[in-house]
């Protein structure tokens, strides 16, 4: 169910050059799914569209959440959120979207790959698949991230819950490519991938699950106006008929974000 309510702020910081981590004390912490993500609504009411932002992580005994995202200029909104400081209120919707199929991991080698602003999902995703009932539970759960540079924003977090290919896009730190020549480095076997990322990394790990007979979820980026399925202005398009559109796209942020890798059409 969604909710839209104004969410405090606990606490935010810069981790890295322009990537801010932010913590919000919600009511609805404890709904959120890995890979589902929030509406934030600026007070700039010249920006009458909320920015989404994919939820890192969540405290539901706490009740708070983690966003993590960066800040792309003052044209985009995101200079005003890095700007709230502990104390301020900011009116948030959520939960958005589908989320990754967790119930898709049980006994099986998961490997969560993340590029760019896609990493802060592959957390909470990892998160939740090891808080699952031991029958539920994946057998291995492995990191692949993809960075521009050694500025390695969250690699700690990451590493404090399973292991972890690097991959820069300069060779600064770890393997000197993408995500995927870090998974071939690494020699990572998988039964599962669950990646978020932009869209070039996601055509690049579609490809190689088909190579490899791997079962792969996608969790899509596009651009979103109202973020709740009205507007049709964040669609992607899909292999097959959509129920909903009746032509082959569909909603990313209703149908999705997460899609299963087969389902759309990332040329």
């Amino acid at each position: 169910m969604k909710i839209k309510e104004t969410a405090r702020v606990v606490s935010q910081e810069m981790i890295s050059e322009g990537i801010y981590s932010l913590t919000l004390s919600v009511s609805f912490a404890d709904q959120i799914r890995a890979g589902q993500f929030v509406s934030l609504f600026l007070n700039d009411r010249s920006r009458m569209l909320p920015r989404p932002i994919s939820v890192c992580e969540t405290n539901p005994e706490k009740k708070t959440m983690r966003l993590v995202y960066r800040v792309t200029g003052p044209e985009k909104g995101t200079a005003e959120l890095a700007e709230l400081t502990a104390g301020d209120g900011v009116d948030v919707l959520g939960p958005l979207g589908n989320g990754f199929p967790l119930d898709a991991a049980a006994g099986k080698r998961i490997l969560l790959v993340g590029g760019g602003i896609g990493i802060p999902p592959m957390l909470m995703s990892c998160e939740q698949l090891l808080a699952l009932p031991e029958d539920k539970r994946p057998e291995k759960v492995t990191f692949a991230v993809g960075y521009r540079t050694d500025d390695t924003y969250l690699l700690d977090d990451l590493k404090r819950r399973a292991d972890v290919l690097v991959s820069t896009d300069d060779g600064s730190l770890g393997t000197h490519g993408t995500v995927i020549d870090a998974i071939r480095e690494g020699q990572a076997d998988a039964d599962v991938m669950f990646a978020c990322g932009p869209k070039p990394m996601l055509r690049a790990v579609k490809t190689y699950c088909e190579e490899k007979g791997i079962v792969c979820y996608v969790s899509m980026e596009e651009r979103m106006a109202c973020g709740v399925g009205v507007c049709l202005g964040c669609v992607c398009r899909t292999t097959d008929v959509n129920d909903h559109s009746k032509v082959k796209n569909a909603r990313v942020c209703k149908d999705g974000p997460v899609f299963n890798a087969e389902e759309v059409d990332l040329t």
